[in-house]
Parts: structure tokens; sequence; C-alpha cells
């Protein structure tokens, strides 16, 4: 290239800004020997102390923890504080436990490693005796330490086989907001243990996890899971009388079809469809008296391609009669397509008869906004985060 031509040179460094690196790496490094030392000290506090000085450290290693980087984490890990800090969740002390709790539950967040090497050291088996005791602080922060460490795919198989499900499954009636929240978090990062050998929720928590539902927003990802957790649930007999015997559970469900996210109407279209699977006869006047036609008709235009699918299967089971069932919603779709068809021509035809489907949605749901606007008034305000 010709000097006459325009170029984008780099500035040339001034002794201003190249002294300000420098001091700027200086700094850094100095910071990072102050900071290796510390990891050092406290960790030769926490093997080496007494209770009390072990106590101090573990705090102190949460206030270091919480405000830095993985990396950090990774150095304390290194510098051998897991260990100890699992042997003091074993400590007749409370505070020795709290204090080891927060730094352990500290070192976990955002470290996969970290994760492992604490269940490995053998943090599950402490973790699930605290979730026994009437202190419900700890209780809370066992859970969520057990939500932080489910999150990570090698420690499933090892909590799900602790008995931590059914202690959980009470932090669903018993709990906080934030511990209800973290427990249905951690009953369904373990729900997704591909090694279960037999389930891990029983039919116990079909009622919490229906009233927990009614209180939050049915799009939320708090919903996603709690609706992911029912239809697990709605598998088994046991699980599919819970539903039905629950005050508003099968309601709950339509609701969660009309008005939930993708994945929440996914999951609660499936949770309906297995009980009218199970038994058409006991289940569908139940689903059908809690107005669920509108809401499986606008899922078979808007859902995912499984929940249409499934909307469909169970518009059919709604239907009179098992002849008319032969009048599936891929029939009915087709007739609009010959409609749109005729009326518009080949080329825009799909678009018309997804058009005339959602118009006549939208009349099927008008038809219930009474019931809907009714239902609403009554509801009361939600209790839990939409997070």
């Amino acid at each position: 290239m010709g000097r006459d031509q325009e170029e984008e040179e780099t500035p040339p460094a001034t002794p201003t800004t190249t002294a300000s690196a420098a001091r700027k790496d200086q700094e850094e490094e100095t910071w990072n020997h102050q900071k290796q030392i510390l990891i050092l000290e406290l960790s030769e506090k926490l093997i080496t102390g007494d209770l009390q000085a072990k106590i101090e450290a573990a705090r102190d290693i949460r206030k270091v923890v919480r405000k830095s980087s993985v990396k950090t984490r990774s150095k304390f890990a290194s510098a051998g504080v897991i260990q100890p800090l699992v042997f003091m969740l074993l400590s007749p002390n409370l505070d020795a436990r709290e204090a080891s709790l927060l730094a352990l539950l500290n070192l976990a967040v955002r470290n996969e490693r970290n994760k492992v090497n604490i269940v490995t050291a053998g943090a599950v088996p402490p973790l699930v005796e605290l979730l026994k005791l009437q202190n419900s602080g700890l209780r809370e922060l066992a859970t969520a330490a057990i939500l932080t460490l489910s999150a990570a795919a090698p420690n499933k198989p090892t909590i799900a086989a602790s008995g931590a499900a059914p202690l959980l499954v009470q932090i669903l009636s018993l709990g906080s907001v934030q511990g209800r929240v973290d427990a249905v978090t951690a009953l369904h990062n373990l729900s997704t243990c591909k090694e279960n050998s037999t389930p891990i929720l029983d039919a116990k928590a079909v009622s919490p996890l229906i009233n927990l539902l009614k209180e939050c927003k049915k799009y939320s990802k708090f919903a996603e899971k709690a609706t992911a957790l029912l239809e697990i649930l709605s598998m088994s007999e046991e699980g599919r009388v819970a539903i039905c015997d629950s005050d508003g559970g099968i309601l709950t469900l339509v609701e969660t079809v009309e008005d939930g996210s993708l994945i929440s109407t996914q999951h609660a279209v499936g949770a309906l469809l297995s009980l009218c699977q199970s038994c058409r006869e006991k289940y569908r006047e139940l689903i059908l008296k809690e107005g669920a036609i509108p809401g499986l008709l606008r899922l078979t235009v808007e859902g995912t391609s499984i929940a249409q699918e499934r909307a469909r299967t169970l518009l059919d089971l709604l239907r009179d009669s098992p002849q008319e069932k032969k009048l599936a919603s891929s029939v009915l779709e087709k007739i609009m397509y010959d409609i749109a068809t005729r009326a518009d021509g080949a080329d825009k035809a799909a678009e018309t008869a997804k058009r005339l489907l959602e118009d006549m949605v939208q009349r099927s749901m008008e038809l219930s906004m009474n019931r809907i606007q009714h239902r609403a008034a009554s509801c009361t305000p939600a209790k839990v985060p939409s997070a």
C-alpha cells in the first residue's frame, strides 16, 4: 500500500501512557500477591486453628470469595479449604455449621469444579441432616446449597440417592418464599438426572406444587419448573389422583395452558393429556368443566410443536364420543386450508388458514371471558417471585 493512501495506524505510546500502564500492572501484581498470601493464611487458620479460629476463617473466606472472580474460588480450593469446611458441617456448634455452609455455598457459585469437589468431599450427608433441622435459617441455607450443587451433572446421582428430595418437598410447604423457590429449582435439577432408578418425587409433592403454581406468574421461569415437575408426577396413578384431589389442581393447569410461557404451556398440557389418556371417562368432564377448550385451541396455533401435538390429541379425547374423535384438529386445519385456498389462492392459503383458526380461537376465548375475568378477580396477589 502506498504512503499516499490513507492508513489506520496505532498512535505511538507516549511516556505518560506507558508509565500509567506499567503502574496499573504493578498494582494488579501487588494485589494478586497480597490476595495469594491472604488465601494461604486463611487456609492455614482453617486447617490448624481451634474452633473459633475456624469459624472466623470460614467467615473471612466467604467475604473474600463473594466479591472475587472464579479464579479466586479455584485458588481457595487448591489451598485445601473444601475438606475442612465440609468437616465443619458436622460440628454440633451451629455457628460453625452456618459459617462453613456460607463459605462452601460461595465457593460453589459459578465454579463447576468446586461444586463437584464439594460433593466428593462428602458434603451431601451433612447437608441432608441440616434439612431436617427446626432451625429455618440453616435449613434454607442447606436448600440453597443443594440447589447450587445439583446444577452440576456429576453431582445429581449422589444427591438424588441421598434422601434429600422428600425433605425438599417439605420446604415447598414450610419454607419462606425464597426457600420454596430454591426447593422447586433443586427438585427440577434432580428430576433431569438420567441415572435415577426410581422417581425422586411422590404424590405428596403435588399439593404444594399446585399451590405455588396458583400464586406465581404462569409465564415465569418458576412456573416452568413447577409444571415440569407436575407433568412428571402426572405419569403415575398416585400423582394423577393427587392432582385431581388438590384444590383447583386441574383448573391451575388449565390456567397455565391459557397464560403460560411456551415451556410451561407444554408441560401443563402434557399433564392434562396424561390425565385424560389414563382414564378418559374419569378426567374428560373434569377438564372440560374448567374451560380448557379455548386455551387448547390457541395452543394448536401458538404453542411449541410438542405442545401443538399434545393439544390436538387432548382435544380429540375431549370430544363427545369416540366416533367424533375422527374429526381431529388436523382435519379442522385442513378444512380451514381448503377454505383459504378457494378464497385467496394457494399462495396465501397457509397464512389465511392460520388467521381463520386464530379468529375461531379468539371467539372461543371471548365466550369464556366472563368466567376468566371472575376467576382473575378472585385470585390473590402473586407471592412467588417471577424469576
